[in-house]
């Protein structure tokens, strides 16, 4: 099979990130044993935009540290929502009443008999869904 040179110029850029199938290393690297001015070229090139890029200044482990944070924030949103439901679940719990033929005589909120302390359980849940919310912004990259 004959490959011309276009060809190669065209997989040049997949070869010299390394991103290329062995097969298409093997049919660069044996043209341009055959074609050594295409070979310099491409060497001097290669050395050229290497030498220009510019060193990385970001430490070695952001990227664990950044899985590590993002990791520990998807924890507190799970358990923020989870007290938020409990919580107003518990606020908002509901009585049922039966007459003495098993029928049902009335379904009445829990809270209008105790607000007080099912109102506290509501004001809880309330800030817990605050939390998940701010939370769930923070990992979106919002922040409020």
């Amino acid at each position: 099979m004959n490959v011309s040179r276009d060809v190669i110029l065209d997989l040049l850029p997949i070869y010299l990130a390394g991103e290329g199938s062995p097969a298409t290393r093997e049919l660069v690297e044996a043209f341009l044993r055959d074609d050594p001015e295409l070979a310099q070229r491409v060497r001097l090139q290669w050395k050229e935009n290497f030498e220009r890029a510019a060193p990385s200044s970001l430490p070695p482990d952001l990227e664990l540290k950044s899985l590590s944070r993002t990791r520990a924030l998807l924890g507190w949103q799970r358990w923020c929502f989870g007290f938020a439901i409990a919580f107003m679940a518990i606020a908002f719990s509901i009585r049922f009443s039966f007459d003495d033929h098993g029928r049902l005589a009335q379904v009445r909120p829990v809270i209008l008999d105790s607000p007080g302390p099912l109102g506290v359980c509501l004001g809880i849940g309330v800030a817990f869904l605050i939390v998940y919310f701010i939370l769930r912004g923070r990992l979106r990259g919002r922040s409020f």
